[in-house]
């Protein structure tokens, strides 16, 4: 039985690489990326500061990052439903212009439980980007040229989860060591509100780019059914299980070292602590290598190794000396992101039918064991520092590697 939601494109072949329309999808759609994901983890290189300036411990600041990791999974596919019915060029407009409006607001909300109701619903407006991109470009992109668009639209989430980061970071420590009213804007309110200027010149330029989609789709018939079907495969779980682990452990990571290099006896300042986030780039190196060495040993001993790589630098940040610790996070992040690279892409291929629906469940483990676990890192770090934590991502990693072994050997021998 065909896929249910195979594009029917009417006779319109898809803009071919050189066209036009070919350019303006890739650049809009890589805009609408970072226009999303720099505000999704703009909070995550400033929660020292949150902690501190509003009372609170580490594991609360972090839910800043949480709640929008939780909207963002719960609106996966709620939004890739929307799309099928109202359009997936407006379904992507009203998602980042909605988000975009939250980012600019939130940084001026006085309380806690304020910032993470608005960060819920701001991580629920985002998730319309990635439940929705991917299919728009398989649809309006010619067959031969939708891997490279989709690697732009990648590329441009990524550029966003970093931009976030590093623009956050710096503006902060900026603003803290000004002669300014820090009451009334303290340094981590104006690091987030500068990144949401930025979502906001990103969110102009898709709008003003995106070409109108041409292709006819078919609505998904049976979601219900076909979701069951997919949460009763031991394959698919076992994928699942990757994502909700390995990024759990991921986030974690990033969360709560920066309260450790910014403590004693490192003293560093968040500007600084900010760049160890350049160590994203290791992951846009080891994610395309990933794909590149499938066809040499097939999926599952790659993604055992980018799982045991990140294992091998969770265990160097242990160490005591910083560019150690900064090391070994460069090599845990070329884990991650190979591991993540072969376990995401895997849910297509195991799914006989409703590949766009594996595609959802993933993402929501995705993002559910992003916040999860994100969260739950804090407080392993208020009970035993970063040796707690960092046991905690360590045993999340073998457990990862222990459902593969277990799962999908024989997936791999085929």
């Amino acid at each position: 039985m065909p896929d249910s939601t195979a594009p029917d494109r009417g006779g319109f072949g898809g803009h071919a690489r050189g066209d036009r329309d070919y350019r303006r999808a890739l650049i809009a759609l890589f805009f609408a990326g970072v226009a999303t994901f720099a505000q999704l983890y703009s909070p995550q290189a400033v929660l020292p500061q949150i902690s501190e300036q509003l009372g609170i411990g580490a594991a609360d600041s972090a839910l800043l990052v949480s709640a929008a990791t939780i909207g963002l999974a719960a609106g996966v596919i709620p939004w890739s439903m929307a799309a099928d019915r109202f359009g997936r060029v407006r379904a992507m407009t009203v998602a980042t212009v909605g988000a975009t409006f939250l980012a600019l607001v939130i940084p001026f909300l006085p309380t806690l439980p304020l910032l993470i109701g608005a960060r819920l619903v701001e991580g629920a407006l985002v998730g319309g980007v990635p439940a929705v991109a991917i299919a728009y470009l398989s649809e309006e992109i010619a067959p031969a040229h939708v891997a490279r668009a989709a690697a732009t639209y990648i590329a441009g989430t990524s550029i966003g989860g970093l931009s976030g980061r590093l623009v956050s970071g710096p503006v902060a420590d900026l603003v803290d060591v000004l002669p300014l009213d820090h009451d009334a804007l303290p340094g981590w309110r104006a690091g987030m509100l500068a990144v949401a200027v930025l979502c906001a010149a990103a969110a102009i330029v898709f709008i003003r780019l995106v070409p109108a989609a041409r292709s006819r789709h078919r609505p998904v018939v049976g979601i219900a059914r076909t979701l069951g079907r997919h949460l009763r495969d031991p394959r698919l779980l076992a994928l699942y299980a990757q994502g909700l682990l390995l990024m759990g452990g991921f986030v974690a990571m990033y969360n709560y070292l920066a309260f450790r290099l910014v403590a004693a006896p490192y003293d560093l300042s968040p500007a600084l602590v900010s760049l160890i986030f350049v160590a994203y780039l290791a992951g846009t190196w080891s994610s395309s290598r990933a794909g590149s060495l499938v066809g040499r040993f097939g999926r599952r001993p790659v993604l055992l190794g980018g799982s045991l790589v990140m294992l091998a630098g969770v265990a160097m940040t242990m160490a005591s000396a910083v560019v150690v610790i900064v090391a070994g996070l460069v090599v845990a992040t070329a884990g991650f992101f190979a591991a993540h690279a072969i376990a995401s892409g895997w849910t297509g291929v195991a799914a006989a039918q409703g590949k766009a629906q594996s595609s959802s469940l993933y993402n929501l483990a995705y993002y559910g064991g992003s916040s999860l676990f994100g969260w739950l890192g804090g407080v392993f770090f208020t009970a035993a520092g970063w040796t707690g934590t960092a046991g905690m991502v360590a045993a999340l990693v073998v457990v990862a590697v222990a459902v593969t072994l277990l799962v999908l050997p024989r997936e791999a021998r085929r």
